[in-house]
């Protein structure tokens, strides 16, 4: 299992990132070749260089130390965002040398530049469709205008607050995120309330602060020290505020029920179903009782805790250890995860019964997927990162179409040179990061992705995915 990142040392900027990399080459008339981590190799004297044109943002940051795990917090900014410049706010646990020098990060990220691109709905509008046809060509006016989409260097404001050992996975509440649980090398589960860090950074002057203030000692509102071993399994219920589960090594899962705003009682009873370390937990988008967890045995298990400490269903998902899952909050049938041995899977829930629920499988990466996350804007979308230094984004609704490749090879004069074993569904390939830990989409800017790394921060939004509109948005 590949999580910790071995004699972590301060992260240093990286300023490469690459979608499908071209080589450098003295002969400018090669034509451009899809470049394939850990099949292509670089030729003495090559190297990647990013292609800016495929990103409508891009940017990167760290923040001294590299951080495992973090989570994008909701804020009161709006809803659908499209205009740059843009502002983030989220949550980050370092993984430090000492245990001492640990903190939570509160991090506001703003003046976050880009090329403007109107968002589209999500069915076809009654109207006249001449201007959704002109999109593509506005689109390319629009990026060539800077001024649009905002200019300068993302100005990262920051307060920490001293954490006890690393922080192995960090998520914040989707009803009242200021509220965040953080999981620690230590065994304990702890509860923060960071309202007055938040509310202090959006009140805030844009004046760049890269951590050189002291972490501030607060006390948790919980901590719980009733697990056996550290862990890295915890999530939030989308559908009761407050409600939480927590897995750990040694297979145990424990469920929180909130008694107030600021107090839990955590079920000493532990849900057992697994053999081995539970790895990650996903709470059902609309169920009130029921989550999934997957283990390093193999296994994801359906549980429901009106039904008792064993699992409704087990069934074996991966011939590896089985690292991540993510439920899929439009379509709530489909889970996905992603396994040790480089492969993830998607598993249509209705057809548990039937015995195979898989409706895709793919074999791209070669290393652990790291983290997993399904659109929360495209329920046919989801992006994948791994080991393999890449972070991919896949959409399952398209398909092979050769006849379509046809009739775009004879009309473009470019010579692409893609390997046939591409998958249709590979939308995206970003590159330049070190040892890929976690990616989050942000739920109110679609088409951002924001990803950690041992060499910091990534914030991209590719400027090949469609950035839609919710459903019934006015």
């Amino acid at each position: 299992m590949v999580r910790s990142i071995k004699n972590p040392k301060k992260a240093k900027r990286k300023n490469k990132g690459s979608k499908k990399g071209e080589g450098s080459s003295s002969v400018p008339s090669l034509p451009t070749k899809v470049w394939q981590p850990g099949v292509d190799k670089l030729e003495e004297g090559e190297e990647l260089q990013c292609d800016p044109s495929a990103y409508n943002s891009l940017h990167a940051f760290h923040v001294g130390w590299p951080c495992l795990s973090f989570d994008i917090v909701r804020d009161s900014l709006g809803l659908v965002r499209s205009e740059f410049p843009h502002t983030a706010y989220f949550v980050a646990g370092t993984q430090a040398e000492k245990a001492s020098w640990n903190s939570i990060g509160i991090f506001k990220l703003s003046n976050i530049s880009g090329k403007k691109r109107e968002l589209v709905p999500t069915t076809k509008s009654t109207g006249d469709d001449s201007d959704m046809d002109g999109d593509g060509s506005d689109s390319d006016e629009d990026s060539e205008n800077e001024e649009d989409g905002g200019s300068g260097t993302p100005i990262l404001q920051m307060r920490k607050v001293t954490h006890e050992g690393c922080v192995n996975r960090i998520r914040a509440m989707t009803q009242n995120p200021h509220i965040c649980a953080s999981w620690a090398d230590t065994g304990h589960v702890q509860v923060w309330d960071f309202s007055s860090h938040l509310n202090a950074l959006a009140e805030s002057e844009t004046e760049a602060n890269q951590g050189s203030s002291p972490a501030i000692n607060q006390a948790p509102l919980v901590k719980f020290g009733g697990h056996k071993d550290e862990g890295y399994a915890i999530d939030w219920s989308p559908v009761v505020p407050g409600k939480l589960v927590t897995g750990d090594c040694k297979n145990c899962i424990y469920l929180w029920e909130p008694t107030s705003d600021a107090t839990w009682k955590v079920d000493t009873n532990p849900f057992i179903g697994h053999t081995a370390s539970v790895e990650d937990l996903q709470w059902s988008p609309t169920e009130v009782h029921v989550f999934a967890s997957c283990s390093v045995d193999g296994n994801i298990a359906i549980w429901d805790t009106r039904l008792g400490r064993s699992p409704a269903a087990s069934f074996k998902a991966h011939n590896a250890d089985v690292n991540v899952l993510s439920w899929n909050r439009l379509a709530s049938c489909m889970l996905a995860s992603g396994s040790d041995d480089g492969t993830f899977s998607i598993r249509d829930l209705r057809l548990l019964k039937d015995g195979d629920s898989v409706v895709a499988h793919f074999e791209y990466h070669k290393h652990p997927i790291t983290s997993i996350e399904w659109s929360p804007h495209e329920a046919s979308t989801l992006a994948v990162s791994s080991s393999d230094n890449q972070l991919t984004i896949w959409d399952l609704s398209l398909e092979k179409d050769e006849e379509e490749e046809a009739e775009f090879r004879a009309q473009t004069k470019e010579q692409v040179n893609a390997p046939e074993d591409l998958p249709p569904q590979l939308l995206f390939v970003h590159q330049g990061q070190k040892d890929l830990k976690e990616l989050h989409w942000h739920s109110q800017i679609p088409g951002m992705i924001i990803s950690t790394a041992a060499d910091g921060f990534n914030v991209l939004m590719p400027s090949n995915i469609q950035n839609v509109l919710p459903s019934g948005n006015a």
